[in-house]
């Protein structure tokens, strides 16, 4: 039995239809905060169950049977998530759970100005410390491109804070590997990175998106401090500014210029660039 949390979201729910395609459905189990949401998957034989990181109770009752459970790191910048993470691989820990794997960031490493990246190395200690065999996902950026690229096709202009290269990758590549990796053979102890094979600047983002649409894109690099007052002056809490601007910051520092090869390794193929994503983006 492999148990995934978080089966209603983007990132979990992609991992379970990638699963459905690699072992029976009543091997999978999915620990949801509303049932009702995963009905989808219940009728496809999927084993749903109530369950919250507030809840310990209940996760112990969502893991119950599991050899594996996937934990989907939360993202609730209001939540103590340390905290939540710990309940969550004590549940599993409590229940007999035989391997953790858990959804963290590239480049959680100290000295990243990047506070989740504090959150995600907080919680790989608490596997370390759980006495369960652990995996921990270390995944590149799979946001949306247009979250970090602004509105570029309006105005033609990138125009954000100083940067670094950084390997944007594809969700559905990171989730086909996640099921790849908890229904394979293979065992991963610890930290793994899983990347697109190329890490981009904004600036080689902009070349890129040229060529695409035939018109010049420009970068602009904007002042960090002129940049948190737009966006506070366009309607984002200044706290979210704050902690968006530390992500650029982390980059221009180099802490996601690492670009591995084991994603393309899980897949068996050449995992999606950002320029093949701002084509086929293009294209729709």
């Amino acid at each position: 039995m492999i148990v995934v949390t978080g089966a209603t979201g983007g990132l979990g729910g992609a991992t379970v239809a990638h699963l459905l395609r690699r072992v029976p459905a009543d091997r999978i189990g999915v620990s949801v905060r509303d049932a009702a949401a995963a009905r989808h998957l219940a009728d496809r034989g999927v084993r749903v169950r109530q369950g919250s990181y507030e809840d310990p109770a209940a996760l112990r009752d969502s893991f119950a049977g599991a050899e594996q459970v996937l934990l989907v790191s939360g993202n609730d910048p209001a939540a103590d998530l340390v905290a939540l993470h710990r309940n969550a691989v004590g549940a599993a820990v409590e229940v007999g759970v035989r391997r953790i794997v858990y959804t963290s960031q590239q480049g959680a490493v100290p000295g990243n100005p990047y506070p989740p990246s504090d959150i995600h190395r907080a919680t790989e200690a608490v596997l370390d410390d759980s006495g369960v065999a652990w995996t921990a996902l270390r995944n590149g950026a799979y946001g949306p491109l247009d979250q970090v690229l602004g509105p570029w096709r309006r105005t033609g202009v990138i125009a954000r804070p100083a940067d670094g290269p950084v390997p944007y990758t594809d969700r559905d590549d990171i989730a086909e590997a996640t099921a790849v990796v908890l229904a394979g053979d293979r065992a991963f102890d610890g930290p793994v990175t899983l990347t697109a094979p190329t890490a981009v600047t904004l600036e080689e983002l902009a070349g890129i998106a040229s060529g695409l649409t035939g018109a010049a894109v420009r970068r602009v690099v904007v002042d960090d401090a002129r940049w948190v007052a737009d966006q506070v002056a366009s309607g984002v809490p200044e706290r979210m500014a704050r902690l968006l601007l530390t992500w650029y910051q982390a980059a221009r520092a180099g802490h996601f210029a690492e670009a591995g090869p084991l994603l393309a390794e899980l897949l068996g193929r050449e995992p999606r660039t950002a320029a093949d994503r701002l084509a086929a983006r293009r294209a729709a």
